[in-house]
């Protein structure tokens, strides 16, 4: 506990120094939320909210998902493999490689319609929500564990700036610029940019190089047009690419096991690229408003490395083992490519939030092309080669197993919420949404690859289209109790689902023929319902925030990752019954003027009660930690009569024991996190010391069944300057 004891004695440390203080009074910053699709207080809202204001955002040094995710109880997250590959998990609600989501994310109101458009760079951002239990009577099919809703900035009436550079121990580099302004008395704008540059943290010991380089452009523009006081129409257009490397995993038994250095031969690439353009519209009438959000989003994203077991060629274990025992003779890398391109709209209507019975009506639909290969080549050590749609024909990189398929889906879902105000003190609300998914597969793997398993019949074919509809009602019932404007209690019964999919053709004859159970060529939906219960309060005059919360969700069709080594396929199974019981504490307090104080506490007990195979039962379900834990202090005094300030702020974070698959066959130890700023502050600059890591944890991000891990990020630690104008 060597960093947890360094955390608290940083925390007391800064509690003696703010004796000597002198600033303002500090009070808890009133934060309005929209975890209801309409503006709210978070201390009314009847839903456990972990909620980060642009102050928070700015001070904590929240630049990407991970940031946010590290200070909110009970979510973590796993990012491996490759930049789209980073899942959510949320009160035991998990996620895996080429799934849906653990989670909605909804950006400036309109709703990520792929996973792997999540982890992408934050800047220029005014909140963040995460909403914690099913929310899918609002926000729809994957809403199973919550809610993320992140709005950037708003144009603004008068003309204004910031800029901010950087650097790191990488060595990198980076920088951001946002303008904003009026352009007529009816048109503004705001603009953004992002630019980060490193070459790395994780060292590749057999290349001389790192494993990690990170190059990633990112800009945003928002117009907003109002040309009266009913009508408002915000268009925004995005773009980012992303350029690293993936797939540089170390095979081991134990989830522990961080002795082994990054060997891959093949440094590889990852390449993405997200493009979004959406509209949103907003008509105000004196019974309520009218909005539409129509959005049009573009993914694509390919990405090379080495393969099992990602070792030099002459120590491989296919190029080294006899036949007899699975040895090949020769080595593989890899190659996968992802394009998805998506339409969506939701029209809804809200009526006046003054009013004793409120309500939201409205609608939603989407349109999904999706096309993903993966396949192996031959290393010949003249390193490895992107392969797009068809199989290589690179005589430096040879085709040796190669899997295609085109999907093409559409869902549409009607949904309505409904409040009333029983009395002054008491509001009831029910919540409804039917959702429906239908999917459609088409296995584009040429005949020479499919995977039929010699002893069996053939189950696959070229061009074989597979369809299947998942459909679901999702209820929400809630009530809140307000003794007084400062505590709130609620109470809630809900449920998610998230769809189904197809795993690639001929997967579940590969799982049968080696004796793995629970994987099909389809994996099926998966369906949650939670009972929750709730408290919020505020003390000492605005200077204490307190909440506390308990659930019991039970799931059935829960996913989990299995990776086929005989045909190389990544694939989704369901567990059929598991349940989790937990609760959240969350307190922040201003004990003294300039000085804030926060603790929390997520502890999720999970538990698989139905499986095909027996012995699992009881086990703990897949990538769930046990618990987390964060306490944090941020200080800020005046430091000289000209009103330079001083600004300090520690974070700590314990991630309790986690295990990884069904089986529960190895599982990760708690780790120790502490991320630290220091800096100044005069008028509109600053300038910030950092580190993330502070105490240089080691820990694996990730086990995954086969014995691969991935590294987690080490210590990094840079110089911020920023300037408003």
């Amino acid at each position: 506990m060597k960093v947890a004891s360094a955390a608290l004695i940083s925390v007391s440390v800064l509690t003696l120094a703010a004796t000597e203080a002198a600033a303002q009074n500090t009070v808890i910053e009133e934060i309005m939320v929209t975890a209801r699709k309409r503006t709210e207080s978070y201390q009314d809202v009847p839903i456990t909210v972990t909620a980060f204001s642009s102050q928070e955002i700015e001070s904590a040094g929240i630049e990407k998902p991970r940031d946010f995710v590290t200070l909110t109880p009970n979510v973590t997250l796993v990012e491996t493999q490759n930049q789209g590959n980073a899942f959510v998990v949320i009160r035991g609600i998990s996620q895996a490689r080429n799934s849906e989501p653990s989670v909605a994310v909804v950006i400036d109101g309109v709703q990520l319609t792929q996973p792997a458009q999540f982890n992408t760079e934050l800047f220029d951002i005014e909140s963040i929500q995460v909403l914690k239990g099913p929310q899918g009577a609002l926000y729809g099919r994957n809403a199973i564990g919550g809610a993320i809703i992140i709005q950037t900035k708003q144009p603004t009436d008068e003309f204004e700036g910031h800029a901010e550079v950087g650097i790191d121990n990488g060595f990198g580099y980076k920088g951001k610029l946002g303008l904003s302004g009026p352009l007529t008395d009816t048109l503004k704008f705001r603009g953004a940019i992002s630019y980060v540059d490193t070459n790395g943290y994780i060292p590749n010991t057999y290349l001389g190089e790192d494993a990690d380089p990170y190059e990633d452009l990112a800009g945003r523009l928002k117009l907003l047009w109002q040309p009266t006081d009913r009508i408002s129409l915000d268009l925004r257009g995005s773009a980012e690419r992303t350029d690293t490397q993936a797939l540089y995993f170390n095979i081991v038994e134990d989830a522990d096991d961080t002795s082994l250095p990054v060997r891959v031969n093949n440094a590889g690439m990852n390449v993405r690229h997200l493009y979004n353009l959406s509209l949103k519209a907003d008509i105000d009438f004196d019974y309520g408003t009218l909005t539409s959000v129509s959005s049009y989003d573009w993914l694509d994203e390919i990405l090379t490395g080495d393969a099992f077991d990602f070792l030099p060629i002459d120590e491989s274990f296919f190029k080294t083992a006899p036949p007899e025992f699975g040895g090949l003779g020769f080595d593989l890398n890899q190659s996968q490519y992802l394009k998805v391109e998506t339409l969506s709209q939701e029209l809804r209507f809200t009526s006046p939030s003054e009013k004793r019975f409120r309500y939201i009506v409205g609608g939603y639909v989407v349109g999904t092309n999706r096309y993903i290969s993966t396949g192996n080549m031959v290393d010949l050590g003249l390193g490895v080669f992107p392969v797009y749609r068809t199989p290589s024909t690179n005589p430096d990189n040879p085709q040796a197993t190669f899997l295609a398929d085109a999907q093409d889906n559409f869902a549409w879902a009607v949904f309505g919420d409904f409040a009333y105000d029983v009395t002054d003190r008491l509001e009831a609300s029910i919540s409804m949404r039917y959702d429906r998914d239908h999917r459609e597969n088409t296995t584009e793997t040429p005949p020479q690859f499919l995977p039929n398993v010699p002893g069996f019949p053939p189950v696959a074919f070229t061009g074989e289209k597979r369809e299947h509809t998942w459909e679901e009602l999702q209820p929400k019932v809630t009530l809140r109790y307000r003794p007084d404007d400062d505590l709130t209690v609620y109470g809630s019964w809900s449920r998610g689902f998230r769809s189904g999919g197809f795993n690639q053709s001929g997967v579940g004859t590969v799982a049968l023929a080696n004796g793995i159970v629970g994987v099909g060529d389809l994996f099926d939906k998966e369906v949650a319902d939670t009972w929750e219960l709730g408290v919020k309060s505020q003390l000492m005059d605005n200077r204490m925030e307190l909440g506390a919360s308990v659930y019991r969700t039970t799931t059935e069709g829960s996913y989990f990752f299995v990776f086929l080594a005989a045909n190389s396929t990544q694939n989704l199974g369901n567990i059929d019954k598991a349940r989790h019981v937990g609760f959240e504490l969350e307190a922040a307090v201003y004990p003294l003027d300039g000085l804030r104080l926060n603790a929390s506490l997520g502890y999720d007990n999970s538990k698989i009660t139905d499986f095909p195979d027996p012995t699992v039962i009881g086990n703990e379900a897949p990538l769930v930690s046990r618990y987390t834990f964060n306490a944090g202090a941020e200080y800020r005094t005046q430091i000289t009569v000209s009103g330079l300030e001083l600004v300090s702020r520690i974070d700590y974070r314990r991630i309790g024991r986690t295990w990884w698959e069904p089986y529960n066959t190895t599982s990760r130890s708690p780790v120790d996190l502490v991320d630290a700023r220091l800096g100044v502050e005069r008028g509109n600059w600053s300038v910030t010391a950092w580190s993330k890591n502070l105490f240089d944890e080691k820990y694996n991000a990730e086990f995954s069944p086969g014995g691969f891990v991935f590294k987690a990020p080490p210590r990094r630690y840079g110089l911020d300057v920023s300037v408003r104008f």
